[in-house]
């Protein structure tokens, strides 16, 4: 793990990689970091303080992640992806390349992002999701490629997510259509 620079209080599990590949930068983890047994973070990755993985977790390279993050059991960050502060992909979350998530953002359990949009049949390139503060997605939701998540927006359980979604709403149903937003999920998410 020589192509590893940790912060204070770095608690890396036996059987956890961190700073595989072979790039220019190493990974970088900030103050109280705890990476746990089975997971793998690539070089070329920088993480701020307060990070925390489950077990069997994966960071590819070219991903920056802001402060109190936590990385779920089995979830996969699939690398040249931009997440803030104060965010939470809970256990079997899918992130693909090319995404952004803004901060103090929640993910449920199982729930995918896609970044191609015909994927095999064309070369369109790759064009993952915006995910802006402040956004709740639940458990098992899909979210596809190039679609905007507005600010404050609440992705409800199952939706499949194909056109962007207006901030602060609720977005339902396969495909999913935005209905305002109920009255007990208006507010900011509580993970500050």
């Amino acid at each position: 793990m020589s192509d590893v620079v940790c912060g204070d209080r770095c608690s890396i599990d036996d059987g956890a990689r961190v700073g595989v590949g072979e790039f220019d930068e190493p990974a970088r983890l900030g103050d109280d970091a705890t990476i746990r047994s089975g997971s793998v973070i690539y070089a070329d990755v920088t993480i701020g303080d307060g990070f925390t993985t489950g077990h069997d977790a994966l960071v590819r390279e070219g991903t920056t992640i802001g402060d109190d993050v936590l990385v779920g059991t089995k979830t996969v960050i699939d690398g040249r992806t931009t997440i803030g502060s104060h965010v939470s992909l809970q256990t079997g979350v899918y992130v693909p390349t090319d995404t952004t998530i803004g901060s103090n953002v929640f993910v449920g359990p199982g729930a995918v992002m896609t970044n191609d949009e015909y994927p095999i049949r064309t070369d369109n390139g790759l064009e993952g999701p915006t995910i802006e503060d402040g956004v709740s997605i639940g458990a098992n939701a899909t979210i596809l490629p190039g679609v905007t998540v507005g600010e404050g927006a609440f992705v409800a359980a199952g939706a499949v997510v194909t056109e962007d979604v207006p901030p602060t709403t609720l977005a339902v149903g396969a495909p999913a259509h935005p209905r305002t937003l109920p009255e007990p999920l208006e507010g900011p998410n509580q993970l500050v």
